[in-house]
């Protein structure tokens, strides 16, 4: 039987029919369609008029929020995030998507230019990818040494420790999607004219080294999965069921005036993860 990747290319404006028949299932997805378009409006109303309500709280209690997106590209880390803040103030919610780093940047000490953008007072900072860079796209595309990356996840868990040490509520997400789905996506922004610039040649590379990837991603959970700082996996091949999930962990851990927890509803255990169990999956136990 020939192996449907095989086949792909990326530039054939015709996907292959086995990745688009498997890609909603790919990476062991738990439904088969995706969340009905009438019930996930509805849903998120509500979540958004909850997240309305936190942002008030937070203006007028002074407390910190960071929010870091993980996850494959393609995996709807940007999506998600401009869900997140469709109705909030752009003044107190924040999103950081730093570039690669200049000449200067790459003599600091790591963490320093992510440091830069920590919320004060009131805000929220959402990271569209953080520090985690070193633990994945870094060490796979060959960018740092293994001794950086080694050193990286030495320090990650006491930096984080001083993160939440100072009173900011810290979340973290991976946002796993499966192969024949990210294949699927990147087909999709090649061949739209409104999303071909979501298509980067890191992107393109990356079509190879999924397997790298995945290596990549097992050591940084196992590392940096922590008590203070632990890991949400978020299965997001359905992105409405992800972006449905992740504001319900964020508002299910925080306290504000107006909680209902009617209004956010049920997080769901087939979609939202913890790493243990995301990595007990994977393995097949």
């Amino acid at each position: 039987m020939s192996d449907p990747f095989d086949d792909f290319d990326i530039d054939n404006p015709d996907l292959p029919k086995a990745i688009k028949k498997k890609a909603m299932g790919s990476g062991g997805y738990p439904y088969d369609d995706k969340l009905d378009w009438d019930v996930y409006e509805a849903q998120m109303l509500d979540l958004q008029k909850q997240l309305v309500l936190l942002q008030d709280h937070l203006s007028k209690s002074g407390e910190r929020v960071m929010v870091v997106f993980e996850g494959r590209d393609a995996a709807g880390k940007g999506g998600t995030i401009k869900t997140y803040l469709e109705n909030l103030n752009p003044r107190y919610n924040l999103i950081a998507a730093l570039p690669k780093p200049n000449d200067r940047e790459r003599t600091q000490w790591y963490f320093q230019r992510y440091v830069d953008w920590f919320p004060a007072a009131g805000e929220t900072v959402l990271f569209d990818r953080s520090w985690y860079n070193r633990a994945g796209v870094e060490p796979v595309m060959g960018f740092c040494t293994p001794e950086q990356t080694a050193h990286f996840l030495d320090e990650v868990p006491s930096f984080e420790k001083h993160i939440t040490n100072e009173g900011i509520h810290l979340f973290k997400f991976w946002l796993s999607i499966g192969r024949e789905m990210q294949l699927k996506r990147f087909h999709d922004r090649r061949h739209d004219p409104l999303k071909v610039w979501k298509l980067s040649p890191i992107d393109l590379q990356a079509l190879d080294k999924w397997d790298a990837y995945s290596a990549a991603r097992d050591v940084m959970l196992d590392r940096t999965d922590s008590t203070h700082a632990p890991w949400t996996i978020i299965r997001a091949n359905d992105k409405r069921r992800g972006r449905i999930n992740v504001i319900q962990t964020v508002l299910d851990q925080l306290s504000f005036k107006g909680k209902d927890r009617d209004a956010i509803g049920e997080i769901d255990p087939k979609i939202t993860l913890s790493a243990q169990h995301f990595m007990k999956l994977e393995k097949g136990d």
